[in-house]
């Protein structure tokens, strides 16, 4: 395991980390209903030109840029948001370029996006990294079938923890957490460029499962130091064009 003994890095006085690091955007979007209101024919055209601009932004760009998009729907499963776009790119610009994309669009008129969330990759202090764990410096995404996803906050009575006791109770967490194989989490950290501390998402094939380990995480005493976990998204990975015909 990892302790930081000195996290502030007041003691130490650690120079600023300025490598390349992955960057993540949650995009949420909400369909207005009068998109299903246009003849058939213009709706179809719409969509297709939708999905042009989406898989243009990966497509596009060159390799080094670190383009990465997963799709999923949440028709059915929620009512504030009917699908979201997972990216992934190595400057938090390439968002910009991919949402203008998708702007110059005439379905994006019938867009509006209640959620969006800006996040980035960074080692864990608290595990190593281990195949598998989540916790690395590359994220693997979209592995799993649902992708179950929540910003977080952590109360600041935890920040005045020392670092043992912060570590103690991580351990305690990652050992509840152990029997469940069928989960993989993806933590990043957006402290300073989004509103929440962490956005985690889960990648698994059995919804079953994560319902049973965020229940027994509640017992956990890491627990008692969350200040927000919610909105919950449960996210179905479908390709973009299933994800469009959703809409309808």
């Amino acid at each position: 395991m990892m302790v930081d003994l000195d996290p502030s890095g007041q003691v130490t006085g650690r120079a600023p980390d300025r490598e390349q690091r992955q960057f993540l955007n949650y995009a949420f979007y909400k369909l207005d209903p009068a998109f299903r209101r246009r003849p058939e024919a213009e709706r179809e055209e719409m969509k297709a030109e939708f999905l042009a601009a989406a898989g243009g932004w990966v497509a596009d760009a060159p390799a080094e840029a670190g383009h990465i998009q997963r799709t999923y729907s949440l028709v059915g499963v929620r009512g504030d948001v009917d699908f979201m776009l997972w990216r992934i790119a190595f400057d938090v610009r390439d968002f910009q370029e991919a949402q203008a994309r998708l702007n110059r669009t005439r379905l994006m008129g019938y867009l509006t996006q209640p959620y969006h969330f800006v996040s980035m990759n960074k080692r864990s202090q608290y595990v190593n990294r281990i195949e598998g764990s989540g916790h690395g410096l590359e994220i693997l995404p979209g592995q799993g079938k649902f992708l179950f996803i929540y910003p977080f906050v952590k109360t600041r009575a935890w920040y005045d923890l020392t670092p043992h006791s912060r570590q103690g109770m991580m351990d305690e967490h990652i050992y509840a957490s152990g029997p469940f194989k069928g989960v993989r989490i993806n933590t990043s950290y957006s402290y300073g460029i989004d509103d929440q501390e962490f956005v985690v998402s889960f990648d698994s094939d059995y919804p079953q499962e994560f319902v049973d380990l965020v229940h027994r995480l509640r017992y956990t005493e890491a627990s008692n130091y969350t200040l927000q976990d919610t909105p919950m998204f449960t996210c179905v990975k479908k390709e973009l064009s299933e994800v469009l015909a959703d809409l309808g």
